[in-house]
């Protein structure tokens, strides 16, 4: 009789703002088959101001972390970038250490999983997409140079509705990328895990020598490589590509992430 061998599934715990649309879909395309993903969300602070809502984010992370309340975990994630950006990069990263040693599994931020993935594929200079109001973009700025990297440009987004993550549509990301005239070779990226990124990937990637990431990329990459225990590459992945019965590439519009240490998809080049 012939076995088939078992792959152990990884576990990761995902901390969310309340009405976060994307973050949930798109992690679940980009984790695919290789970790279940289990969902918190940060309690909703009606009526307060975005900063403070923000600050509230940040303050009650620490209690979010044991609202999983016993389940085993392999990773854990707070998929929600615009609060990092009210602290410094060390401060992110010294609070995601502590909060690693109090959950008992690795916890990164979604600003930690994008900083470790712009390294891992060697960026430096980045075009920042991003959609939040200008006061925001402005820190969002300042947290990637003081992180060590040139911003080169910053391209901001609006919804027809006014500046919201969560409000941007597809359409809109894709027409006002292409309107700020960005370098064919340019590394964008889209800051945000409300920001609706998958289906941009392709049409704003081809025809040029373009790198794309995103903040749910980035933390999906992020997060499997700790949940399975096994080295994820993250690199490039030809947009019309299709996923082979067992192994090699994943579209590169974020469908499921193969087995046995696949790439996941960083739309567009990979630098030298």
């Amino acid at each position: 009789m012939r076995t088939r061998s078992v792959v152990s599934r990884g576990r990761v715990g995902v901390i969310v703002a309340p009405a976060n649309p994307s973050a949930e879909p798109e992690l679940t395309r980009l984790l695919g088959s290789r970790a279940d993903m289990h969902v918190a969300r940060f309690p909703v602070r009606r009526g307060l101001p975005l900063a403070e809502r923000l600050e509230s984010y940040n303050d009650e992370l620490p209690l979010m972390v044991y609202a999983f309340d016993g389940l085993p975990l392999n990773a854990m994630v707070m998929a929600c970038s615009e609060p990092r950006y009210l602290l410094g990069p060390d401060e992110d990263r010294e609070q995601c250490a502590r909060l690693s040693a109090a959950a008992g599994a690795p916890f990164a931020s979604s600003t930690l999983a994008t900083r470790e993935a712009l390294a891992h594929v060697g960026v430096s200079d980045i075009v920042l997409v991003s959609p939040y109001q200008p006061w925001l973009t402005e820190l969002a700025e300042r947290f990637w140079k003081t992180a060590g990297l040139t911003v080169t440009q910053t391209v901001q987004v609006r919804a027809k509705t006014g500046y919201s993550s969560y409000a941007v549509t597809p359409s809109e990301l894709i027409s006002q990328v292409e309107l700020a005239d960005v370098p064919e070779d340019a590394v964008l990226l889209f800051t945000g895990t409300g920001l609706p990124t998958l289906p941009v990937l392709g049409p704003l990637s081809t025809g040029n020598d373009r790198l794309l990431l995103t903040s749910n990329l980035c933390t999906a990459w992020w997060a499997l490589s700790r949940a399975t225990g096994q080295h994820v590459t993250l690199s490039r992945v030809p947009h019309r590509s299709r996923v082979p019965a067992q192994g090699g590439h994943v579209p590169a519009q974020g469908g499921p992430v193969p087995p046995q240490g696949s790439p996941i998809p960083a739309q567009g080049r990979r630098p030298a």
